[in-house]
């Protein structure tokens, strides 16, 4: 099916992808973005149908398959819809959407003197 007339953001967002029979990640860039997937670019070798996971900033690692590739460009079809708005907030935002807080961990060690100092 088509899905050429769903809605895309264009956006410049770096992000980790991982090739399904490869081991480590590549860096790529996002072109666009939208529910059901998305156009990378980036110095990687793939193949349509290629089994595929890329890490999108405020969404986490999204699996998918390579819908079409196109020189140094490919898109990229996801398994399963996601929000492609929350890629765009600041990653402080959100978390305070998702209700997750990242805290400063702090940690006491003893001294000498058996006192707790800050670290």
């Amino acid at each position: 099916m088509d899905q050429r007339h769903i809605t895309r953001d264009s956006l410049f967002v770096l992000a980790g992808l991982r090739l399904g029979g490869r081991d480590g990640e590549v860096k790529v860039k996002i072109r666009n973005l939208s529910a059901g997937g998305l156009m990378a670019e980036g110095d990687v070798r793939v193949v349509s149908g290629t089994p595929v996971a890329i890490e999108i900033r405020n969404v986490g690692w999204v699996e998918g398959a390579v819908a079409w590739v196109q020189d140094n460009r490919f898109g990229i079809a996801f398994a399963e819809e996601i929000d492609p708005k929350a890629a765009r907030m600041p990653t402080t935002m959100a978390n305070e959407q998702t209700g997750f807080y990242q805290r400063k961990l702090i940690s006491t060690l003893p001294t000498q003197s058996g006192e707790l100092r800050k670290i």
